[in-house]
């Protein structure tokens, strides 16, 4: 029953998809956590397929990534890029943690969340253009796998000893929510799987993704770290922040390396 609560919270609340959440407790929330990567894997998976199908149609590279970007966006409603921008204007703001966290609770977007959806995503498509260009392997591996190391970040950014910055909300009712050791072994489990998805090409392309892996691992955790010293915590929008940064980190490096 703990892994099938698990599976609803992950699922009913870090996708689109029609499942009921049927537990809102904190064992419920560390154990939704922990399947967040599952969460993203499926994710990633919708992505990579309908990348491909564009391909097989002959639309190219460049309109595969685009479906491929805008697939997990779809399946989040747009949350986690939500999050990101309202993160970027609330760090931008370099007001105090009050005020920040009230600029980023606002339904507007100001001019540091526009410009950080804009880069990050033309970031996000240019990679994974480059990828779809060499190969539909490629391509594919990278979105399951940026989908994936995404809802990581948000197993690592809710492991005990980060508190939330402001009560009520996802943020309050995760954080701190997960083992340390459980949050370690999530990211071994992950490197493994990406190794097994990289090996499709090869001993090089098994090393590129752990590498990416550790990559958008450590990027989430400098933002988290950041935002815990200017925020005092994290919030839902710094959630939806640190996926985005971890999945942008992964495809970056997945490009890199020939």
């Amino acid at each position: 029953m703990a892994l099938a609560d698990g599976l609803r919270f992950a699922f009913g609340t870090l996708t689109a998809l029609p499942v009921r959440v049927s537990r809102w407790d904190r064992a419920a929330a560390r154990d939704g956590m922990l399947c967040a990567p599952l969460a993203g894997l499926v994710v990633g998976l919708c992505a990579a397929a309908l990348g491909g199908l564009l391909l097989a149609l002959g639309s190219g590279p460049l309109l595969a990534a685009v479906a491929s970007v805008a697939v997990p966006a779809a399946l989040t409603r747009g949350l986690h890029l939500d999050g990101l921008a309202d993160t970027a204007d609330g760090l931008g703001s370099a007001q105090a943690p009050e005020a920040a966290l009230r600029i980023m609770r606002q339904s507007d977007i100001g001019p540091f969340g526009v410009l950080t959806l804009v880069l990050t995503l033309l970031a996000q498509t240019a990679a994974l253009d480059r990828l779809y260009e060499d190969s539909w392997a490629r391509g594919a591996v990278a979105a399951a796998l940026s989908a994936t190391v995404a809802r990581l970040a948000l197993t690592l950014a809710a492991r005990i000893g980060v508190p939330a910055a402001r009560p009520g909300g996802l943020g309050a009712a995760v954080a701190g929510t997960v083992p340390r050791g459980a949050a370690g072994a999530a990211v071994a489990v992950t490197a493994v799987a990406a190794a097994v998805g990289g090996s499709l090409d090869g001993v090089p392309g098994a090393v590129r993704a752990v590498l990416a892996t550790a990559a958008a691992c450590g990027a989430a955790e400098l933002l988290l770290r950041h935002c815990r010293r200017r925020l005092g915590g994290v919030t839902g929008d710094v959630f939806g922040a640190l996926a985005e940064t971890a999945a942008t980190t992964a495809l970056i490096l997945l490009t890199l390396g020939g």
